[in-house]
Formats: structure tokens, sequence, C-alpha cells
């Protein structure tokens, strides 16, 4: 016999579960790259996007599914990395709107539920590539749907989803050809396929356990002796809550956040983040006076979940104060001390670290931008793999005008900071000329193959290095010196400056072996070296 409704406690260990599967197996699904580069990373991204969400509902004793969902979803979207993280977090986001207010769900439920998530995830992209594990998720969702009624069970619809989510995923390599060449299914989906198998083995009494770096429970203990009856109030206290807005109060369809944005700003509140699901709304602000805060947004409905901490004894009394207000300011992601001091020169006001195999969250993205404080804030991601999360953050963040500006690699970041001009007024202008100075770089990356494979009809071999220029395989030689000599001679004629930023694993031998090659074999070029520090990249390009 199985079960025909789960409520939130067993919710909770599918969850966990599911978690577990996945992290068994991220270094598999990191592997599942198109490019057999030594980056992989949308395991982990996808791992730390779910352990965001599970984090956020391991205190909440609830059995009701819908206030678990609702928990799991706030932490995921906080939490999210990587493309990958990003439409996941998207995913469980539509799933927690459709369990919305339930106590327990049936698989008819579920089906509700689980097409809220395609609608959700396909929404988050804009423009869904199929193959991918959009298409994974979404025909998994269309064939358990169609395929439960009445009489089925929580099992059955699970068994039905992750019957066609491993059917779909090999079939992803038919739908894109460049996953076919590679000789991998899409990575994304095979994470997804992990999940629903932990999901579905704790339904069986089989739960596999996931374990966190560090200590939810005991490492955040706060220290209340840290604030004493002497005490003075200066930070004030961060201040959560999800609204769930109310008719009687209300046009809950036409409802706009910015009166809560406009009134938390004339009362000096900080850090605030907020939007809007539909009928919900999400808070964050940093305010000396959560009363009126309470006060206020109890006029427009009533709180599904509300919490006040005193920042003073929330991190062991380490507050980190903000620059001065500016007008503008630059967020910037890199890797490697060379590249971050390098952009810190160049203007950046604050460097997120990541970028390949350390893509940074959602949350990583606000926090930084509390940092800048400043009314308009560009932001470069820096990676194609970075841009989803960034945009995520600017469409959460109150604070400042935020402008996610589409750099996909370090070259074009190098290049965007050089045309900033923070003096300049106009905002749009602004944009305008770095999105002009980006489309002219194109961006080398050399480094060495973990696997045997074909692409772009080259051939490369485990251990030999490959160079690929803006995403395809355009050279590939013993060392790394020679193949990024051997790239270069197929750029375009009409370029004239090179800058180069060498990795970390690049030796001053080799380093002065390209220079003397580059030298003699392109002596027209304008060449400008950089110690980069970078991982995984023995050298990194930019060609102008």
């Amino acid at each position: 016999m199985g079960n025909y409704t789960v409520d939130g406690k067993v919710f909770k260990s599918m969850l966990l579960s599911g978690a577990g599967a996945l992290q068994n197996n991220a270094q598999i699904v990191n592997d599942l790259n198109v490019f057999p580069v030594p980056d992989g990373d949308t395991g982990v991204n996808m791992l730390k996007t779910l352990k965001g969400g599970v984090q956020a509902f391991l205190s909440n004793e609830s059995d009701f599914i819908g206030e678990i969902a609702c928990d799991f979803a706030s932490g995921a979207v906080m939490g999210a990395r990587g493309n990958s993280g990003v439409i996941l977090s998207q995913i469980i986001k539509g799933i927690q709107k459709g369990l919305e207010g339930l106590k327990v769900a049936s698989p008819l439920d579920l089906a509700v539920a689980y097409q809220k998530g395609v609608e959700y995830a396909y929404s988050a992209v804009e423009k869904p590539v199929e193959g991918t594990l959009l298409t994974v998720f979404r025909e998994a969702t269309e064939y358990a749907s169609n395929n439960v009624n009445g009489n089925s069970t929580i099992e059955d619809f699970y068994t039905l989803h992750l019957k066609q989510a491993r059917k779909s995923l090999q079939e992803t390599k038919e739908i894109l050809p460049v996953l076919k060449e590679a000789g991998v299914v899409d990575s994304g989906g095979a994470g997804y396929v992990y999940v629903v198998e932990g999901m579905l083995k704790a339904l069986v009494g089989e739960e596999l356990a996931v374990s966190f770096d560090e200590e939810v429970s005991e490492s955040n203990a706060v220290d209340f002796s840290l604030f004493t009856s002497d005490s003075e109030m200066v930070y004030g206290y961060c201040t959560e809550f999800i609204l769930r807005l109310q008719n009687k109060k209300v046009d809950v369809d036409g409802f706009d956040v910015a009166l809560i944005k406009d009134y938390l700003k004339s009362i000096g509140g900080d850090s605030i983040v907020i939007y809007k699901e539909k009928d919900a709304v999400k808070v964050h602000v940093h305010t000396l006076t959560p009363g009126l805060v309470i006060n206020e947004c109890q006029k427009y409905g009533e709180f599904l979940t509300l919490k006040i901490e005193n920042m003073t004894v929330q991190h062991s009394g380490v507050e980190e104060k903000k620059a001065p207000r500016k007008k503008l300011a630059v967020v910037a992601v890199a890797s490697g001390d060379g590249i971050t001091e390098l952009f810190k020169e160049l203007g950046a006001d604050e460097v997120v670290d990541g970028g390949q195999t350390s893509n940074p969250s959602a949350g990583d993205f606000i926090t930084a931008f509390d940092k800048v404080n400043a009314d308009n804030i560009i932001v470069l991601p820096n990676n194609s793999n970075v841009l989803l999360a960034s945009k995520q953050a600017k469409e959460m963040y109150a604070n400042s005008n935020v402008y996610v500006v589409p750099t996909k690699t370090i070259q074009q970041g190098y290049v965007a900071l050089s045309v900033i001009n923070t003096a300049m007024d106009d905002i749009d202008d602004q944009i305008s000329d770095i999105e002009g100075a980006i489309k002219d770089v194109s961006s080398i990356e050399v480094t060495y193959a973990v696997r045997n494979a074909t692409l772009d009809g080259l051939t490369v071999q485990k251990g030999e290095f490959m160079a690929i220029c803006d995403g395809h395989l355009t050279a590939v030689n013993a060392n790394a010196v020679d193949t990024a000599i051997d790239a270069l001679k197929v750029v375009d004629e009409d370029k004239e400056i090179i800058t180069v930023f060498y990795g970390k694993d690049l030796d001053e031998e080799e380093r002065q072996r390209f220079e003397e090659v580059f030298e003699e074999t392109f002596p027209d070029f304008e060449l400008s070296v950089y110690d980069g520090g970078q991982a995984v990249y023995s050298l990194l390009i930019s060609v102008e």
C-alpha cells in the first residue's frame, strides 16, 4: 500500500534525501561538460541551491506541506548558483506556489504544483533551450500528470516522473547536436534525475543523508552578552517576513510593492530586499524600528512568517559598516588574486569571488549590493553561468537601481571596466558604451582536456591542451603556450590589442616563452600581460 497524500514532515525527508542523492553524485554531474575542461560545476551549483533550500526549513516543525515548501523555495532562490541552480530554484518556486496553503498534497495536487514549476522555470530564461534541464523537468511532469488519477499514490506520481525524466535525459543528446558530438547528456538534467531518485527513496524508507559544511544550529548560536543593559542600538534589527496580501485590505492583483519599498526607505530602512509572488510579498530590511515596519505592512495583509533579530548579537557582534552613499558603483565577478586586484584598480567597487567552478549565489550579489551602497549599480557577471543569478538578485533588490551588463568572460569584464566613466550622468549612455565595447572582444581560454572528445571538427585527447574561443574549440596542442599561439593565428586580422592573464599553473619559463614566440609571430599586435592567478585556465586572452 502506498501513500495517497504527503504532508510537510514527509516532504522534508524527501527533499533532504533528494539533496543527499545529488551530493553523492555531484562529481558525476560536474563531469558532464560539453567541453572536456576541468571546471565542471553544475553538480556543485545545483547542490548548493538545494542546500540553501533545506537549511531554510530545518527549524520549521510544521506538518503543512505548503509551509515547508515556502521555506524551501525562499532558501533556494537566495542560494541559487549557476544557470542550472537558478532554473532549479525557479522550479522549486513554482512548485511552492502550487502547494501554497495545503497541509497535505495528493498526486493530483502535485501534478498541478509541478506544472507551476514548469511555468516558472521557462519564464526565468529569456530564450529557453530545449534539450536541457527545462526539457527533462517539463516532459517528466507532463508524463506523470497525464498518468495519475484519484486512485494514484504519491509513489505512483514520483515513479512516473522519474521514469520519464530518465528517458528525456537520454534524449537530450538527440535534441542538442553539441551534446551528441561531445558524447554526454545534459548535466542539469542529470542532476535533476538524481534529486528525484533520492526523493523517491525517502518515500520507500531508504532516505539518503545530506551533510553540511558546517553545523547549521550550533555554529549560528548567538551570544546575548554582546548586548547589555548599557548597550546602545546602532545596527538595528534584521527584519524578515512573508506577507499574505488580503482582498479586504487591498487590491491583491494590482498591489504595487513600491508602496512598501518607499515606506521602508522613508524610515531609514536599509538592505531592502522585496519581491511579490501573486498574493505573497517577501521582505527583508535592516531597521531601527521594526515595530513601525510591522504596523505599516499589516495594513496590506497578514504575516505568514516573521523574524526579527538584533544585528549586534546576530553575527557575534561583527557588522561591517557600509561605504558612504554614492551615485554609481560597479560590482564585478572575478577569480584569481591578480585579476581581482586589477579589477579594483580599474574601478570595481566590489569584486565578488567566483566564476568557473565557484559561481556566486543571488545572496552573494545582494551582499555586494549592500556593501557598495549606491543609487545605481552596474553588475558585470563575467561568466555566462553567473548571469542568471545576478539577474535574480537584481529582481529582489530594492535599495538601488541595478543594471546587469551581460559580460560572459573575464576578458569582457576587463574591457567593460576600462570604458566605465563614473562621472557620466546618463546611466543609459554608460550601459550603451559598455555593451558596444564588449561586442568587439574575442575571448580565448586555454586549459587541458579531462577526457577525449571531438568538438567543432577538432579531436582532443585527455591531457592535451585546447583553446576555446567564444565558445568554440579552435586549437589543440601538447602544451599551453603553443595552443595559445595556434589560437591567435586564426583571430580576425583587424584586431590590434592582445591582453593576457597568466594562470597560476603557468610557470615563469613558459610565460617568457609565450612572450618571445608572440613577438616573433605577431609583431604588429600590441601585447599586455598580467599575472591573473586564476585556477583551471593557463591563459585567458582578450583580443580587441
